[in-house]
């Protein structure tokens, strides 16, 4: 059985044809968000409708970390290595401290409540950059059906000073988003409006130093579902869900190659010894693959 789909040859280095992709653990509803934890050694990620935070550890296997979770979907570590996560149920941005306390970092934007906020990630300068989607608020089954009262807009926060800012306006329902190595590249996924016929892709924007965003260009189109969650590697290939598994796309948009998983894939990240692990949360189920590649700083 082969586990991979080679589409250009320089996928075939990036791959090893004796690493399986293993199914870590199964029997959840709509797996989401992992997050590695070195020091911990263990990964973190969200079975939204069960309303739980779920804890892998290697040789141990599954725990619950956090039920209820306000039915927690993407989350992220910062730079002092606390947890961020983004809470369908409860319409926030958390972090969680080192003490095991919750601060909400985000949870209205001009006076209005977000909608449902699903993916987050750190910059270097500590800024915290999310996505608020509508899905969580569309149904009760990934949260409480509830009133839009806002655009669906990718946030940035100041953590200095607890400014919010809507930094891409543009978008029918934003969904995952990464920066490059370099963070001159912020990739942002357009899975469209829930029950609509929208485009789904991936676009990429200039970033600079003060945090603003330029550009916005279609960087690539997922043939086969769409581009929920993502990770980039140390050169900067993007590392995307699908319905066939995950997609490793080149800094110019170039499919490179497939991991093929039986399981439409919702996430990934970067994990591991030497974060050259890709773990992968598919549906139902966690699953992993050791690959030639190492994860970007953060996961």
């Amino acid at each position: 059985m082969s586990f991979f789909e080679a589409l250009e040859p320089e996928f075939g280095s990036f791959v090893m044809g004796n690493a399986p992709v293993k199914q870590l653990a199964t029997g959840f509803d709509w797996t989401e968000g992992p997050v590695w934890f070195g020091d911990a050694n263990c990964l973190l990620f969200s079975d939204i409708p069960n309303n739980r935070i779920l804890r892998w550890t290697p040789g141990v296997g599954i725990s619950t970390y956090r039920q209820p979770s306000n039915y927690a979907n993407g989350h992220t570590r910062d730079r002092q290595g606390r947890l961020v996560s983004c809470e369908h149920g409860a319409r926030r941005v958390t972090r969680t401290e080192l003490d095991g306390s919750i601060t909400v970092i985000a949870d209205q934007y001009k006076g209005k409540r977000l909608n449902s906020p699903n993916d987050v990630v750190v910059k270097s300068d500590g800024t915290i950059w999310f996505s608020d989607p509508h899905y969580g608020i569309m149904t009760n089954y990934e949260g409480f059906k509830g009133a839009q009262e806002l655009p669906c807009n990718v946030y940035r926060v100041d953590p200095a000073n607890g400014v919010i800012e809507a930094v891409a306006t543009d978008f029918n329902c934003p969904n995952g988003l990464a920066f490059s190595p370099d963070e001159s590249r912020l990739y942002i996924a357009d899975t469209g409006r829930m029950f609509g016929a929208d485009a789904q892709h991936i676009r990429v924007f200039h970033s600079d130093s003060a945090g603003k965003l330029s550009g916005g260009k279609t960087f690539h189109v997922i043939q086969l579902g769409c581009a929920d969650g993502f990770r980039l590697d140390t050169q900067g290939n993007v590392w995307s869900s699908a319905a066939d598994g995950v997609h490793c796309i080149n800094p110019d948009g170039v499919l490179l190659g497939k991991i093929l998983v039986p399981e439409l894939v919702s996430n990934v990240c970067f994990g591991g010894r030497a974060k050259h692990q890709l773990f992968i949360t598919a549906t139902t189920s966690l699953y992993a693959v050791t690959l030639n590649r190492e994860g970007a700083v953060l996961p």
